[in-house]
């Protein structure tokens, strides 16, 4: 690639001899590329393609990806996504990478990371999952899905690849692995600065454990996927702290003691660092301000006041603290050697975070009543939505619309909004893996009993009964409607209710 105009790159490293010089040589070509490009896109969640060939192509390409083994089924192996790495040329060694695990709120401070980093002028690809609405939402670059037109090249530059790894291996690469090497041979070709990655189960043997990240992230771990990842949040922990890498940095969330100990001594035996949330980084305060919160946090550095952050709930702000730490640690801010007091500029950090939004989190899709949506799919994911919400909206009478899947411990799920739900409509989302209604509802009525439930087999049919039954309240009583159970039900509403963009 030719090199940008020479004044115009010198001017953008000259301001940058108060840090590393690599790391502003990086800066200065990332930002002229981006002058080149224009801004980035807004952060959207995609709709279907309105080219008709183009949405026949992708429908293709989703077809031949649903044809392979489904995100439910896995075989503990990284044989072979590390054999499709080897045919590729290792597209995933050609950029550093933050690489993030734990089983809450992985997807949300992966986002706010790639904030972070994007308003550091870093070009970034994010791989996520699973998608709110479509599939393209899983690879993101400089902040926006990939199009769709980029998503089908990303499969047809891969598929030759993946066939001669199915023709040499007792199984073909899975859904999963096939969109993780989309991703890392998206990224390096974009290309980007850094990449920040989302396991998509587990750690040690996910697809997405072939990069050699130097941040490793590992947000709230508890019981999720018990039948393929441990029934304790030990076990759990061993097979998270499978993606900590060799003299790699170690950003640590609050954590069960068990579950902490055990990421710990993995960190100790690869000579890795460890930063821990409420020791060398964490939330020094926050306030409920209109349309989020007003946050106070410490970092690897030092403090950064006044955050406006867009998003709701007690578990966001310390997101917040973790991807700022992980931000930190990658660009060499509170390691072991370095200057503790410097920071990163707070003014760029407050512009990142207020920029930040998460579909499907707590995203408000309307008002009177109120109707909003969460992901939330697991009882500590539940126990924080629940905890939001009542903070955040106050609601007189919140009706919930529930739809989960049926792996998940939905009695734990169920239980975490009982206290905050007057009443609930079950229902189910269009996939395979949803629970069945009558199962559901013999479970509910043990824990809401008969008068609290209602049952809607159809998720329209479900979201008109709970918004009919939040507006006998009245237009100004402030009853409101909370769509929740699976990312699934969450992202089937998003398209019931409109919000396609």
């Amino acid at each position: 690639m030719p090199r940008p105009g020479s004044s115009e790159f010198e001017e953008i490293i000259g301001a940058e001899t108060g840090r590393d010089p690599d790391l502003a040589v990086i800066e200065a070509g990332s930002r002229t590329l981006r002058a080149q490009a224009g801004p980035p896109q807004a952060d959207v969640v995609p709709a279907r393609p309105e080219d008709p060939e183009t949405d026949r192509a992708l429908r293709a390409v989703e077809a031949e990806l649903m044809d392979r083994w489904p995100e439910t089924r896995l075989d503990p192996s990284l044989e072979r996504i590390r054999a499709l790495m080897d045919v590729m040329g290792e597209p995933q060694r050609a950029y550093p990478s933050i690489h993030i695990t734990g089983t809450n709120g992985k997807t949300s401070t992966a986002r706010m990371i790639e904030a972070l980093l994007s308003a550091f002028d870093l070009r970034t690809g994010r791989y996520t999952s699973p998608h709110v609405q479509s599939i393209t939402e899983r690879i993101s670059v400089d902040g926006a899905p990939v199009s769709a037109e980029r998503f089908i090249a990303a499969y047809e530059d891969v598929k030759p690849f993946a066939e001669l790894v199915d023709a040499q291996q007792p199984h073909r690469l899975s859904f999963f692995e096939m969109l993780t090497g989309m991703a890392y041979a998206a990224f390096a070709d974009a290309p980007v600065d850094v990449a920040v990655v989302e396991v998509g189960m587990g750690g040690s043997w996910d697809a997405t454990n072939v990069i050699d990240a130097g941040v490793s992230v590992v947000t709230p771990i508890s019981l999720d996927h018990v039948e393929r990842l441990g029934d304790t949040p030990e076990k759990i922990a061993g097979e998270k702290s499978g993606i900590v890498k060799k003299d790699a940095t170690v950003v640590l969330a609050q954590q069960p003691v068990e579950a902490a100990s055990v990421v710990l001594k993995q960190a100790a035996a690869l000579d890795a660092t460890v930063a821990r949330e409420g020791l060398e980084f964490g939330v020094l305060s926050r306030e409920v301000a209109v349309g989020g919160q007003l946050l106070t946090l410490r970092g690897l550095g030092g403090e950064y006041p006044e955050i406006f952050l867009p998003m709701h709930g007690a578990h966001m702000a310390h997101n917040a603290a973790i991807a700022l730490a992980a931000v930190e640690a990658f660009f060499g801010i509170g390691g072991v050697g370095t200057d503790t007091g410097r920071t990163l500029d707070a003014d760029i950090v407050r512009q990142a975070f207020a920029s930040v939004s998460s579909p499907g989190r707590l995203e408000l899709m309307r008002t009177s009543p109120t109707v909003l949506l969460d992901a939330a799919h697991n009882p500590a994911g539940a126990r924080a939505t629940a905890e939001a919400v009542s903070e955040a909206f106050g609601f007189s009478r919140l009706v919930g619309v529930v739809g989960p899947s049926a792996e998940k411990d939905v009695r734990g799920l169920l239980e975490a909004f009982e206290p905050v739900f007057a009443e609930v409509v079950l229902t189910r989302n269009s996939t395979s893996r949803a629970m069945d209604v009558d199962e559901l509802a013999a479970l509910a009525v043990e824990i809401f009993g008969e008068d609290r439930i209602q049952v809607e087999p159809r998720l329209d049919s479900a979201l008109e009964e709970a918004i009919t039954l939040a507006e006998e309240e009245g237009e100004y009583a402030g009853a409101g409607v909370l769509v929740t159970g699976s990312v699934f039900t969450a992202g089937e509403a998003r398209l019931l209710l409109g919000r396609e963009r």
